[in-house]
């Protein structure tokens, strides 16, 4: 729903106090918002050694895969 083009009103004017509370619920807001994505950053860069860690175990183990030999190309005309 939008407002009658007759109804404008300015923005409201914040005062100097509620300004300084903003600006120190967004730091707070933001230092949460690193820690966060430092944990989930640290937690995938684990899983992926892991899963490394064990794909390299499984080519460890399995038997060398034999190298494809190319066909000779045939000419003819």
């Amino acid at each position: 729903m939008t407002k009658p083009s007759g109804d404008y009103q300015p923005p409201k004017q914040i005062s100097k106090a509620e300004r300084e509370a903003r600006k120190a619920f967004r730091e707070v807001d933001a230092v949460k918002a690193m820690s966060e994505h430092a944990v989930a950053e640290k937690a995938f860069a684990q899983n992926r050694e892991r899963l490394k860690a064990e794909r390299l175990a499984r080519e460890a183990a399995a038997d060398p895969v034999p190298k494809k030999q190319s066909k000779a190309k045939s000419k003819s005309k």
